[in-house]
């Protein structure tokens, strides 16, 4: 059976500004080797691939480093670009694998796990509104590390992509590699596990002791 000959799509015209293009033209441009079309990409999404590889990782110069990375296997597959993603799902997915990887080779899953500092404590529940700017001051760091430390890579992911990069369930899943259900269940045991232990290890910033979510997977 013949293999089906993909849609050929030309590349933009020569004398246009990369600047002045779409994301999804800046990738066409770049399948064609259009190096000027790559510059724009990566000084178009370094700071946003900067912020989510940071909290993943939780080094901003191996963030810097992984992001580097994601652009250079950008370049190095860009004939490989699948149209069917968005530009964002394929360089999050990129960048989200090499940051599971760095994880992965990493001594203990408890090394350097940046919090989620601006907007974990609005997603666990439990926390005394008393104890807002308190969770935010100096002690949030350790506080939060602690707790993100028993997250699996999956669930850290799920959780960020989705409460702290506001991405649909349908683009994460992408990203992710997996379904739709998978994802939401990646978050519901991140949530859970995040308001277990926050009551478990730090009950003055919680309702009690023996809180425990008020919700369910799906």
């Amino acid at each position: 059976m013949p293999k089906t000959i993909p849609r050929l799509v030309p590349p933009p015209a020569p004398d246009r500004d990369p600047a002045d293009l779409s994301d999804r033209e800046l990738l066409e441009a770049i399948r064609h080797d259009d190096e000027p079309a790559f510059a724009e990409l990566m000084e178009r999404k370094t700071r946003q691939l900067l912020g989510l590889v940071t909290r993943v990782v939780g080094d901003r110069e191996e963030a810097r480093d992984l992001v580097q990375l994601t652009f250079l296997r950008v370049w190095e597959n860009r004939s490989k670009f699948d149209r069917r993603w968005s530009p964002n799902t394929w360089l999050y997915r990129i960048a989200t694998n090499l940051s599971i990887d760095l994880l992965r080779a990493r001594n203990t899953r408890r090394s350097k796990l940046e919090p989620v500092r601006h907007h974990l404590y609005r997603v666990i529940g439990g926390v005394r509104r008393g104890h807002h700017e308190e969770l935010l001051q100096n002690e949030t760091l350790a506080i939060l590390r602690d707790l993100a430390s028993d997250l699996s890579e999956r669930q850290r992911l799920a959780f960020l992509l989705l409460q702290v990069e506001g991405l649909p369930s349908r683009q994460v899943a992408e990203i992710l590699g997996c379904r739709e259900s998978t994802v939401r269940n990646h978050l519901f045991a991140a949530r859970k596990s995040l308001r277990r232990e926050l009551c478990r290890r730090f009950p003055e910033y919680a309702g009690g002791r023996d809180a425990e979510p008020a919700e369910a997977a799906g």
